[in-house]
């Protein structure tokens, strides 16, 4: 699912590369293992390789982009200087190696790297966008997350050196993370909403918004991970990625071959596993609920948010928004590399406890009336839900809460978002209490721009208007701490908010990638390189 605007319903941060595995990340980076070629006659050259997305991106730009499928495309056309795997660890791209000193790193590009004009692709190319992100004024995607104003690039022959004013643990993911767009691209911002500029293997040959978008593969492509080449065996020689809105449609052009690939969430999940489809997942959490902390909604209140929670059977609503498949959450991170996953949770989530709830429910003011509604000042306590209307497992889930509430005496209205309604609730008419909301990140830096910071009246990402100093005063300190304390920091900044009842992470689940005559990796989204396509 994606949405449209500043942020999405899963607002989607879902930067492929906020972050390390665990506290720390190597100092260094070799030369990939050549080849990353499959068994002979098992993999297949040429053809078209076709994969189904669930909304239009809107647009291509790489630097202002945040739908989830406006993240996904960027992908097909742009690199970055280092490649994250699948399980978090990076390797070399199109840098072959790095070193990281005090509050710098320094990488060394590959030589021979052009863009999709066949222009080359320098350090300094890299210093530009680097330092492109780093002024505010720009306000792109990776700005406030991964690249700050104190932080600047400069290039010397192959040589990329990244300098911080203040030290920055994840110095390796924040920088060498960031999607690479070329020269002419960097000079004239505006045509990346409707072309490529980048060095990826593919790029972009054609595009009829709001169905299908085409890539070709390039013929002089020869710095891919593990040795990946134009020649590669197993790579299609183009893409086609198409837009389609119903996931019982897609579940159907996979089973016929139709389609090499689909994100399928649904209960039409059954019949893919029956016919023995192969699948790639990442982590969802498809049942993490924010709330509206606006001084006017009633659950700015901590009491009334701790009390909707704990009426809450997580069980029994974790197994039907997650479709049978809920797993408990383990961290606010959800994304590859997976930054400070490891380790925790440090929170502690309340027992189900429906008196309990009642009862906290006094304490704020809001009381039972002869109707059996709860009521303060004369007002009825009135909670609008808002949950995924593109996610089947969404609404009979909040039909659930809404059945529980009302035991609670609590009037629940269910609102279905569709992608233009999130970016108005969230971001402009703030008409909305607590529901099925999600942010998917990489790393803590990210959650904290989010639940910290300016909201979104201000130009900023906060749009629940929280206000947690404990939870801003660990953020802070977390975020220039050392490499082997920044991690324990930044999960009891996690456990700060869910204590307070900022989020709660009631279930995640796997967000599989259905495969149909193909082999790849997904990161977080498919990494072209790694199609192989099979006979």
């Amino acid at each position: 699912m994606s949405r449209h605007g500043r942020a999405s319903a899963t607002v989607a941060v879902i930067l492929a590369a906020t972050g390390l595995t665990a506290c720390g990340s190597g100092q260094s980076g070799g030369s990939g293992d050549p080849g990353g070629q499959a068994e002979a006659g098992t993999h297949v050259s040429g053809g078209v390789f076709v994969k189904a997305i669930s909304a239009d991106p809107g647009h291509l730009d790489p630097l202002t982009g945040v739908s989830l499928a406006a993240r996904e495309m960027v992908g097909y056309a742009y690199e970055s200087l280092v490649y994250s795997t699948p399980d978090g660890k990076f390797e070399p791209w199109l840098a072959t190696r790095w070193e990281l000193g005090d509050k710098k790193i320094t990488y060394t590009l590959h030589d021979g790297v052009t863009c999709s004009d066949g222009k080359p692709f320098t350090a300094q190319t890299a210093a530009d966008n680097i330092n492109y992100h780093a002024d505010p004024e720009h306000a792109t995607f990776y700005y406030g997350s991964q690249i700050h104003k104190g932080v600047s690039a400069e290039a010397e022959g192959n040589t990329l050196t990244v300098t911080t004013k203040e030290n920055d643990p994840f110095l390796l993911a924040n920088t060498g993370t960031i999607e690479m767009v070329c020269g002419a691209g960097l000079a004239d911002p505006a045509k990346l909403k409707t072309t490529t500029d980048g060095t990826g293997l593919y790029a972009l040959g054609g595009s009829t918004p709001g169905a299908t978008y085409t890539y070709a593969k390039r013929k002089d492509y020869t710095w891919g991970p593990k040795g990946v080449t134009s020649e590669t065996k197993g790579l299609p020689d183009s893409l086609e990625i198409r837009v389609v809105t119903d996931e019982s449609t897609a579940a159907n052009l996979l089973l016929s071959g139709e389609i090499n690939a689909a994100v399928v969430l649904g209960t039409d999940r059954k019949r893919l596993d029956g016919a023995k489809l192969g699948s790639v997942g990442v982590r969802n959490p498809v049942g993490e609920m924010l709330f509206n902390e606006r001084a006017e909604r009633p659950t700015s209140d901590p009491l009334v948010r701790q009390a909707l929670v704990t009426a809450l059977d997580r069980k029994a609503i974790g197994d039907v928004v997650s479709d049978g498949s809920a797993m408990d959450s383990r961290s606010l991170v959800v994304k590859n590399p997976l930054l400070c996953v490891a380790g925790g949770p440090k929170w502690t989530l309340p027992a189900t406890d429906l008196a309990k709830a009642g009862s906290l429910l006094d304490q704020a003011g809001w009381r039972l009336g002869a109707g059996g509604k709860r009521e303060k000042d004369g007002k009825p306590l009135t909670v609008k839900f808002i949950y995924d209307a593109a996610t089947g497992t969404h609404a009979p889930a909040a039909e659930l809460v809404q059945q529980t509430w009302d035991k609670l005496g609590v009037t629940t209205k269910l609102s279905a978002n569709d992608a233009n309604a999130w970016s108005e609730q969230l971001f402009q008419t703030f008409d909305w209490d607590t529901g099925f909301v999600q942010i998917a990140p990489g790393g803590p830096v990210t959650v904290s721009t989010f639940f910290a910071g300016a909201t979104p009246d201000k130009g900023g990402n906060n749009f629940m208007f929280v206000d947690n100093p404990e939870y801003e005063a660990l953020a802070k300190k977390a975020a220039t701490a050392t490499p082997e304390t920044t991690c324990d920091l930044w999960q009891q900044a996690e456990a700060a908010l869910v204590e307070r009842t900022d989020v709660f992470p009631l279930a995640d689940n796997e967000q599989r990638t259905y495969l149909s005559g193909v082999e790849l990796e997904q990161p977080n989204f498919v990494a072209p390189t790694t199609i192989r396509m099979l006979g």
